[in-house]
């Protein structure tokens, strides 16, 4: 049936233009959109969250997080749980705006204007005129100005609805103190452990013992699926291959961008200065330039002298002492006036007093370094690649065109569109649905993995459709071998099921030994044998498993020493011998009110989030799709 689609698709095309079209005409555009294909996968105040709208914000953030941190693990950010994260944030965000609208929490003009002030990130968008620079904005951050705008309305409106719970909430001192003194409460133990590995000798395991766990447990023993895989990648730089430039073209560029590619003309400058700010009155102005004139006069009948007068006049204080050297200056490196007469002057030659904002200057030219432009075959290379870039984008989108298409028209093989746009078909194998650790590139995508095992790809052994795996990136590929996951044989996991079933065992025979022991030191106490006193806490464990603090903490602290039996599962089981409550040392009072500060804070957190909890009641909002398990891939 496929096929017939993909030989005919035209002609197919033509009969659904005419199917489709009357039936826009008859019932509307708006039925096909209420009903159509569009997956919802969650539902805030009647209004739905589509896969396309989740799949483009977690583009989005994932994007941002790259930038900010590009050795991120690829497989964490494409993960399950992250993904579902992305949505939760998602429903959130839409409940505190749908709260924020129906109690009518507006934003001032005043205060936008007043934010976007005071945003140092947006005025590297401003040109030197002032005005700000629409196209370079959208090109930075994907947003127009307007969305930009529209966004921070919605944030800042939500925070000051959110801002009437969180401000109002506190801590009394007593449940300040009955919080931290749980954190900080100490305990003297002794503690007597029982450890599988004392017991493994006394543990006995058959091979029947083996194979009939191994038959009770053969989903454990699951070799996952594996597949062969070739792929063609297309991206910006790929792109910039199939860009044509001609000689003529990159001459043009070059004599258009001399400047750019030599080092521009150097003038090394000395000067002496009277200073006389723009804003001083005109009398001191006035005088101000007639003792610059005074100088003029005198360097000028000994022009050898000029650095002697200017150490003792000049009211520069960066080059005075330097006879007022300013050293090699290229243009705009100056006040417009001072460089207007600089780079009018000939070597040696000392100017006329010239007026700036700062007061008035003598400009000596001591030297000259003329500009050095490299002939064009030295810079060739760099200007075909600066050409071939400010094109790619342009070129990128027609050649995603032409690779969408031809991965769809020739199924069978990547062949024919890695030889149209001069792509290399990479190989790889042993690939599972879901990538591993350090996985990185296409292969850590997970909308390009779960296109590669799709049924039909599997089955038909065909090319996927071009899959977006970044900023202008696709990707294409197709299984070539495919293993489907299978039980592994028991020869190959024997070991690991004796050695599993020995520890299980070996701490089955821990536990009777150490309850064995904890109901006899619990009747006589003589002969119970402890380790050394330790002093433990929620902060200070001393190398204790967790259970052994919760049961020393629990341990009722009117009735010690108390025995206290902790199962430990499979590193064995512990007797605790609890002897003393270890007073906490009295904290200064700075420490004291930092710390009710933090209590403060985890009241105010917990009363935004039952707050959030009724809102999300109040507006209907729920999330269609299940929650993944609470497990991240391992980070590099």
């Amino acid at each position: 049936m496929f096929d017939f689609f993909r030989k005919y698709n035209k002609i197919v095309m033509i009969f659904l233009f005419l199917l489709i079209i009357p039936s826009f005409v008859l019932f509307g555009v708006e039925r096909y959109q209420g009903s159509g294909g569009e997956v919802k996968v969650a539902r805030v105040d009647g209004q739905n969250i589509t896969r396309p709208e989740w799949d483009a914000q977690h583009r989005l953030e994932t994007d941002r997080i790259r930038q900010q941190s590009p050795n991120v693990d690829p497989t964490l950010l494409e993960s399950d749980v992250m993904r579902y994260a992305t949505l939760e944030r998602m429903v959130r965000d839409r409940v505190l705006a749908a709260a924020a609208a129906k109690s009518n929490v507006t934003i001032s003009e005043e205060r936008l204007s007043r934010i976007f002030a005071q945003d140092t990130g947006l005025a590297a968008f401003r040109t030197p005129d002032g005005k700000f620079d629409r196209e370079s904005f959208q090109r930075v951050t994907g947003r127009t100005p307007e969305q930009y705008e529209a966004s921070m309305r919605a944030e800042l409106a939500t925070q000051q609805m959110l801002l009437g719970i969180t401000g109002t909430a506190f801590a009394p001192p007593a449940l300040a103190a009955a919080t931290i003194n749980a954190f900080y409460d100490r305990r003297e133990i002794q503690v007597a452990r029982f450890s599988p590995e004392s017991f493994a000798s006394k543990v006995t395991v058959s091979d029947a013992d083996v194979e009939a766990y191994y038959k009770a447990h053969t989903a454990q023993f699951q070799a996952p699926e594996q597949a062969s895989i070739e792929y063609l990648v297309l991206d910006l730089e790929a792109a910039k291959k199939n860009i044509s430039v001609n000689e003529a073209d990159l001459k043009t560029y070059y004599e258009q961008n001399t400047a750019r590619f030599g080092t521009k003309e150097e003038r090394r400058a000395s000067h002496i200065l009277i200073t006389a700010p723009a804003s001083a009155p005109a009398a001191d102005r006035a005088k101000a330039k007639a003792k610059a004139e005074q100088l003029l006069a005198e360097v000028k009948k000994a022009p050898a002298t000029f650095a002697d007068v200017a150490r003792k006049n000049s009211q520069d204080p960066g080059s005075a002492e330097k006879g007022g050297d300013l050293d090699f200056v290229t243009r705009g490196a100056m006040v417009k006036p001072f460089e207007d007469a600089l780079f009018a002057l000939k070597k040696g030659d000392i100017s006329d007093v010239v007026e700036t904002e700062f007061g008035y200057h003598i400009i000596r030219l001591a030297d000259i370094k003329p500009a050095v432009v490299p002939p064009f075959e030295q810079v060739r290379a760099t200007i075909e690649n600066e050409v071939r870039s400010q094109q790619a984008t342009q070129e990128f989108a027609k050649a995603a065109e032409t690779f969408t298409d031809a991965v769809y028209q020739q199924p069978d093989s990547l062949k024919p569109a890695a030889e149209k746009l001069k792509l290399t078909i990479q190989t790889a194998s042993n690939v599972s649905r879901t990538p591993p650790p350090g996985a990185a590139g296409v292969l850590a995508n997970r909308n390009f993995l779960n296109a590669l095992f799709a049924a039909d790809s599997l089955d038909r052994k065909q090319n996927t459709e071009a899959i977006e795996v970044g900023s202008n990136q696709l990707a294409a590929g197709r299984v070539t071998q495919y293993t489907p996951a299978h039980p592994m044989p028991l020869a190959e996991v024997k070991d690991k099921i004796r050695a599993q079933l020995i520890t299980e065992r070996a701490a089955v025979m821990a536990k009777a030994e150490g309850e064995a022991k904890l109901a006899a030191w619990t009747a006589k106490a003589d002969g119970a044998t402890f380790g050394a006193p330790v002093t433990v806490s929620r902060r200070e464990a001393q190398a204790q498993p967790l259970a052994v603090i919760d049961a020393a903490l629990r341990a009722d602290a009117s009735k010690l020493p108390a025995l206290v039996g902790v199962d430990l599962g499979t590193q064995g089981y512990a007797v605790v011998r609890v002897t003393k409550v270890v007073p906490r040392t009295p904290s200064a009072p700075e420490q004291t009110q930092q710390e009710n500060a933090q209590v403060g804070q985890s009241v105010a957190a917990a009363e935004e989030v039952a707050y959030y909890n009724l809102l999300k009641e109040r507006f209907k909002a729920e999330i269609l799709v299940p929650k993944p398990a609470e497990t991240l891939p391992m980070a590099r």
